[in-house]
């Protein structure tokens, strides 16, 4: 039987009215299947809002264990809402639905409130509703822990529980319906010649969330590629019927028949660069540097180590996001009684560019057109990092939108 998962953000869902349309594109879309599951976000502009009224009840401090999971229970109203409206607009056109929340639907998570990872989506009565016909409009972003405790996913966690619902019903295709055609080859607001890619890989989409595209979370192209889950990203604002070859399809690399080389050119502000120089040089300084950012909640990126002028010294760069580097900086400077070093240097003002292509690995001197290009417009590289499908470099954030530009043009990416 096949069976279909779409998904509307918080743009599409903004209000009433939008809420109407996207009933009508649940109508249409019914017609070409009869299993069908919905999975909402919050009204747009509605969880920033709870986010402030829980700051507002606790205070600015929400990390402790006394108030995350009443967190939980507060911004995950949104999505409750607006499951709610839809499932009532729905009804209002002759259609039989009913909404599920998250722990009605059983999605089971870890108990770490506000960014819970999904460890299980089993409810056997879900599937039987969906195949008898009923339309399920789901409560994104929200799931239930080991003790009967809601719990959220973080941010952009709707795309993730839309991905779960699929791979539960083992659905034949999960629609993200956004306020954007599709994924583009870099961001049009920078490049005008950027270009809607038809289909693109896992790795690659992985690779273009992690890397600054907000097209889709990481985490739900991450379950996708686990579960082989097909999603395809379309907007809710081109009507009830999508247009044909619209939209762009999230697959496995063997169903796309021609590679590119570069499929895109993704980017991001959100980066600081921390310079330790004259580390100490002997065995575990890098564990005890990297574990003590680790245990405190500090995501590493980019990391490059070299000898330093000192004998018996090291000099070590690595990036992390921007918001993390007044709690990075704090956590260094009291390892420096464990790990000697000379001086340390943070930079806010840098971006991280990277080009991203599963042609890669097939092709030789994507590197050299890279640094090329960047040379050819006057742009400093200050640190490299690289996989088998994407280099990133970092340069200063001035050079940002020029470097993206060049980049595009010079892997021929740019649209007639």
């Amino acid at each position: 039987m096949k069976r279909l998962v779409l998904k509307f953000g918080g743009t599409s869902v903004a209000n009433l009215e939008r809420i109407a349309l996207v009933a009508d594109i649940v109508a249409a879309r019914r017609a070409e299947c009869r299993s069908i599951a919905v999975v909402v976000s919050a009204m747009s502009g509605t969880t920033n809002q709870l986010v402030e009224w829980t700051r507002g009840a606790a205070g600015p401090d929400l990390h402790g264990k006394d108030y995350d999971d009443e967190y939980d229970v507060v911004v995950a109203s949104g999505e409750q809402v607006t499951a709610g409206l839809l499932a009532l607009a729905l009804r209002r056109k002759g259609l039989k639905a009913r909404s599920w929340l998250g722990w009605q639907l059983k999605l089971a998570t870890d108990e770490a409130h506000g960014k819970a990872r999904i460890t299980g989506c089993d409810n056997p009565d879900f599937i039987r509703s969906v195949d008898a016909g009923e339309i399920a409009v789901v409560a994104g972003f929200q799931g239930v822990d080991d003790h009967g405790r809601v719990s959220t996913l973080g941010r952009g966690g709707s795309d993730t529980s839309a991905v779960a619902v699929a791979a539960a019903l083992k659905a034949d295709l999960c629609d993200i319906y956004t306020d954007v055609d599709g994924v583009y080859t870099t961001d049009p607001r920078i490049t005008p010649k950027a270009r809607r890619i038809d289909k693109i890989s896992y790795e690659e989409m992985l690779e273009l969330a992690s890397l600054g595209a907000k097209v889709l979370q990481t985490r739900s192209v991450e379950l996708a590629m686990n579960h082989r889950v097909p999603v395809r990203v379309l907007s809710s604002f081109e009507g009830p019927v999508a247009k044909p070859n619209t939209g762009t399809l999230v697959c496995d690399e063997e169903q796309i028949v021609e590679k590119q080389v570069v499929s895109g050119v993704a980017y991001s502000r959100d980066e600081a660069k921390f310079s330790m120089i004259g580390v100490e040089d002997h065995p575990g300084v890098a564990a005890t540097i990297f574990g003590a950012l680790a245990d405190a909640g500090v995501n590493v990126d980019m990391i490059v180590q070299a000898s330093a002028k000192t004998e018996g010294r090291q000099n070590i760069v690595f990036t992390c996001p921007d918001r993390d580097a007044g709690h990075a900086k704090a956590v260094l400077e009291k390892l420096n009684g464990n790990v000697g070093y000379e001086s340390m240097t943070v930079s806010r003002d840098v971006a991280k560019v990277s080009v991203i292509g599963v042609g890669m690995r097939s092709h030789a001197g994507v590197a050299k057109t890279m640094f090329q290009a960047l040379s050819s417009k006057g742009i400093n590289i200050q640190v490299i990092s690289t996989s088998e499908i994407k280099i990133s470099v970092l340069i200063d954030a001035s050079y940002t939108e020029l470097a993206v530009r060049a980049l595009h043009t010079a892997y021929g990416l740019d649209s007639d």
